[in-house]
């Protein structure tokens, strides 16, 4: 893909970041956040109905300044998950535009969207591209990367639903 096409195909996603951070109280702490969001899968939590499914998960991100908790709820919202005794750690390069940025703010928290595929057969791969946030920000996750083990596969609308963690505060 040439270089213009790739800026041309963010170009929206930087222009919603700039707009949200235009439109923030001058009172509050307006920025970027960029860093890794990690999250696993909790043991126990799958429920797979062939065409959606979700899983909750622990999630960490990590930033050069500090790192913060959030759970989750992940899963294909339309789409096939045919996946069993699947745990999986998905990895995501964060862009964040947050009226309030920094550790501790929980900016990312929100509701992402994107597509999400995997294959596992004893180990496997997968990956995710999702875009979305909440009131505060407005987040670019442009590529999860995901390993896993079990045995299964899954393609569709993906979904990421970010909450703080109550039992990191």
């Amino acid at each position: 893909m040439k270089a213009s096409k790739r800026i041309a195909s963010v170009g929206p996603a930087f222009a919603v970041v700039a707009l949200l951070l235009a439109s923030a109280p001058a009172t509050a702490e307006v920025g970027i956040n960029i860093g890794v969001l990690t999250c696993k899968t909790i043991k126990g939590t799958r429920s797979n109905f062939l065409i959606h499914s979700s899983v909750e998960m622990n999630c960490t991100f990590t930033t050069p300044s500090g790192a913060e908790k959030y759970r989750a709820k992940s899963g294909i919202a339309i789409g096939i998950d045919l996946n069993w005794n699947r745990v999986e750690e998905i990895s995501f390069a964060v862009l964040s535009g947050a009226i309030e940025a920094g550790i501790g703010k929980y900016a990312l928290a929100g509701r992402y969207y994107g597509g999400k595929a995997s294959v596992t057969a004893g180990v496997g791969a997968g990956a995710a591209g999702l875009i979305g946030g909440g009131s505060k920000n407005f987040s670019l996750q442009p590529l999860g990367l995901e390993t896993s083990t079990g045995l299964g596969l899954s393609g569709g609308l993906g979904y990421l639903d970010l909450a703080p963690d109550p039992s990191a505060k």
